[in-house]
C-alpha cells in the first residue's frame, strides 16, 4: 500500500460496501466537527478502478470521505491497495464488525488526559460535537477513585443516580466507604446502592436560597454545579445546611413584613402560629400578620393569620371601627445557639459536671443533699448519661456491691461510702439533651460544686460555627479580635485566638435560671393536705396506727414486734438509728 493526497470527491463510491443503512445524524455530525477539528485520523483505503478508469474506487471509510467533502477539504490521505477479487466486501465488513465505541470509563479517563495535554473543554466540546456542560461532567467522572473506575470498567456500572452522589464526594470519603463495601472473592459485585448511599448528603440548593450573594459570602456558602441536573435550571447546591439555614433566618429577619413573625415548623412542616391564632387560607387584609418559616427543604414560606382580639378591638362601642394602629407581633428572633449548639453545650456540661462529681472536694453533708438532688431529677428511671443504656437500676448493682464484704456481710469505711455515692451521682446526673436529661437540678449540682471550672474549651471550629453572628461578635468582647465582615472569618479568628487559650459561651455556665428554679420550687413545694403522714399511697386507706407494721426485709417469720421500732422518735439519736438497722439485717 502507498499513501496519496487526492481530492475526496474524485473517488468513487463500492457500489458493494458492507454499511448500507443511514448513519444518525448525530453521529454524521460528530464525525464532521472531528475532521473540522484534527482532520481525518485514519486514512480511507482505496483501490484503483477496475474498468478501466483512472480514479479510484472507496473500499472502507465511505463516511470519512462523505464528511471531509462537506468540511470543505481540498485534499486528503488514502492508502492505495490493489483490488481484491471481491470487490473489497469482505474487507469493509470485517472493519465495520471491529468498530465498538470506547467503555464509558475509558472516554471519561481519555477527555481528562486531553485536557492534561492542554485541550481546553470547549476544543473537546468542540471535536466530539458534545456541550462543555457534558465534557465537564464527563471529567468529574473521570475523577472518582481509581479502584471504583477499575471496576465499573469490568462492566459492573451504577446508575447515573448513584453516579451522581459518589462523583460529588470527596476521594477521602470514598475511599472510606470503598473500604467497607469494595468487592470480594466470594462476592465481586458492588452493593452500588449501599455505597451511594453512605456517601450521600443533604443538599440546600440556590434556587431555594431568598438570600444573595452578600450573605452567601457572610456565611461561607460556596455553591457547586451538579452537572446531573438539566442545563436549563439552576442547579447549584451547597452541602452546609447551618449555613444555608442560618442566612435564611438572617434574610428573613431583614425582611420580616411589619406584622409578621418567625415562626417554627413543627414535624409535619407545617409553622407553629401564636396560641388561637386562625390560619387565612383566601386573600389576606390589611389587619391580618404574617408568619414565615422555613418547609423542610430549607424554603423561605409565609402564611397569614388573624387573632380572634384583634377582630374585638376592630370595632367601638357604638360598632364603628376604632381608629389607631393595631399592635405589631414581635418577631421571633434566630436564637443565639443553633440547637446542635444546646446538644454540644449539654455533652460539655455533663462531661465536666462528672469530672467535677469524681474529683472536686465535697464535703458529706453536700455529697448527701447532691444524691437526694440526683434522685429527684426529671431523668430518674434510670436513663443514665455516662454511656450505654443502662435503665431500671441495673447500673447502680456495682455501687452497692462494693459496700458488701467477703462474707456478703454489708460493711464498708467511709471513703468506700463516698466513692459509691459519687458513682451514684455520675450515673444519675446529666445535661445531655435527650432522655438523659436531668433538667434545672443537674445544673444546681453543677454550680454548687463548681463544675463550671471543668468546662473544656469552646472556642473551637465545631461550636463556634453554631452560634449566630450577634452571639459570636459577643462573644468577641473581652478579647483582641475584632468582628469582621464575614461570619466565618470572624470565627477562624477566635479560633486561633482561644487556640492556646480556654473559652466557655455564658449559656453553657451551670448557674441556673432563678425564675426557672421558683417555679420548680413552687411546683415540688409539699403541702399539709398534700402530706400522707404516715407514708401511706394515696390510692389506699390509711393505715392503723395500732396495728402491726410489716418488716421492710424478706425474714417474714419473725415476729412483728421485733421488726418495728416503738421508741419515742424524740428520744432516737444518731448512734440508735445506727444500732437498730444493724439489729434489723441480723
Amino acid at each position: 500500500m502507498e499513501i496519496k493526497l487526492v481530492d475526496p470527491r474524485s473517488l468513487v463510491e463500492n457500489p458493494d460496501r458492507a454499511r448500507r443503512s443511514k448513519s444518525s445524524p448525530q453521529s454524521d455530525a460528530l464525525l464532521l466537527a472531528t475532521i473540522k477539528a484534527v482532520g481525518i485520523v485514519q486514512p480511507p483505503v482505496v483501490a484503483p478502478q477496475a474498468d478501466g478508469g483512472n480514479g479510484f474506487v472507496i473500499q472502507s471509510g465511505h463516511r470519512r470521505v462523505k464528511q471531509a467533502i462537506a468540511a470543505g477539504l481540498e485534499e486528503i490521505a488514502v492508502l492505495v491497495g490493489e483490488a481484491s477479487e471481491d470487490g473489497g466486501a469482505m474487507r469493509s465488513m470485517v472493519e465495520n464488525i471491529a468498530r465498538e465505541n470506547l467503555n464509558p470509563v475509558d472516554q471519561w479517563r481519555a477527555i481528562e488526559r486531553l485536557v492534561a495535554l492542554g485541550w481546553t473543554e470547549e476544543a473537546i466540546a468542540v471535536a466530539l460535537a458534545l456541550p462543555v456542560r457534558q465534557i465537564r461532567k464527563l471529567r468529574l467522572l473521570a475523577n472518582v477513585l481509581p479502584a471504583m473506575l477499575d471496576h465499573m470498567a469490568k462492566g459492573d456500572m451504577p446508575n447515573e443516580q448513584q453516579l451522581r452522589t459518589i462523583a460529588a464526594a470527596s476521594l477521602e470519603e470514598q475511599k472510606e466507604v470503598w473500604k467497607a463495601h469494595k468487592p470480594s472473592k466470594g462476592d465481586p459485585q458492588v452493593s452500588w446502592w449501599s455505597l451511594a448511599n453512605g456517601l450521600a448528603k443533604t443538599r440546600m440548593y440556590a434556587r431555594d436560597a431568598s438570600f444573595g450573594d452578600d450573605l452567601a459570602a457572610a456565611y461561607g456558602i460556596a455553591w457547586v454545579e451538579d452537572l446531573f441536573a438539566p442545563a436549563d435550571e439552576d442547579s447549584r447546591y451547597t452541602t452546609d445546611v447551618e449555613a444555608f439555614l442560618g442566612a435564611q433566618q438572617e434574610w428573613m429577619t431583614q425582611n420580616l413584613p411589619k406584622k409578621g413573625i418567625i415562626a417554627e415548623a413543627n414535624n409535619w412542616g407545617q409553622p407553629e402560629l401564636p396560641r388561637k391564632a386562625e390560619r387565612v387560607y383566601g386573600k389576606p387584609s390589611k389587619s391580618d400578620h404574617a408568619a414565615m418559616y422555613l418547609d423542610r427543604d430549607g424554603k423561605v414560606q409565609t402564611v397569614h393569620y388573624r387573632m380572634p382580639e384583634d377582630r374585638k378591638k376592630a370595632k367601638g362601642k357604638c360598632g364603628s371601627p376604632e381608629g389607631g394602629d393595631e399592635p405589631v407581633v414581635v418577631s421571633k428572633p434566630r436564637p443565639d445557639v443553633t440547637r446542635k449548639g444546646i446538644d454540644m453545650i449539654g455533652d460539655l456540661r455533663t462531661d465536666a459536671l462528672h469530672e467535677a462529681l469524681g474529683q472536686a472536694p465535697i464535703e458529706d453533708d453536700t455529697l448527701m443533699a447532691l444524691l437526694v438532688l440526683a434522685f429527684a431529677s426529671q431523668n430518674v428511671r434510670v436513663d443514665s448519661g455516662a454511656g450505654g443504656d443502662f435503665r431500671f437500676g441495673n447500673r447502680f448493682g456495682r455501687h452497692a456491691a462494693a459496700l458488701f464484704d467477703a462474707d456478703g456481710k454489708l460493711t464498708f469505711d467511709m471513703d468506700t461510702l463516698r466513692v459509691a455515692i459519687r458513682g451514684v451521682l455520675i450515673d444519675v446526673l446529666s445535661c445531655r439533651e435527650n432522655i438523659s436529661k436531668s433538667g434545672i437540678l443537674a445544673l444546681v449540682a453543677g454550680e454548687t460544686i463548681g463544675a463550671d471550672g471543668f468546662l473544656q474549651n469552646m472556642g473551637t471550629e465545631e461550636f463556634l460555627s453554631c452560634l449566630s453572628r450577634p452571639a459570636l461578635e459577643a462573644s468577641c468582647e473581652g478579647t483582641s479580635v475584632l468582628p469582621r465582615q464575614r461570619v466565618k472569618d470572624t470565627r477562624a479568628a477566635l479560633v486561633e485566638h482561644f487556640k492556646e487559650g480556654h473559652f466557655v459561651h455564658p449559656s453553657a455556665l451551670f448557674p441556673p435560671d432563678a425564675t426557672a428554679l421558683g417555679q420548680w420550687l413552687t411546683d415540688h413545694s409539699v403541702n399539709d393536705d398534700e402530706d400522707g403522714g404516715d407514708g401511706t399511697p394515696p390510692d389506699q386507706d390509711e393505715a392503723d396506727g395500732d396495728a402491726p407494721v410489716e418488716p421492710m426485709h424478706d425474714h417474714v417469720d419473725e415476729p412483728a414486734s421485733e421488726a418495728v421500732a416503738t421508741r419515742d422518735p424524740s428520744e432516737e439519736d444518731d448512734a440508735d438509728y445506727s444500732e437498730g438497722f444493724r439489729e434489723a439485717a441480723e
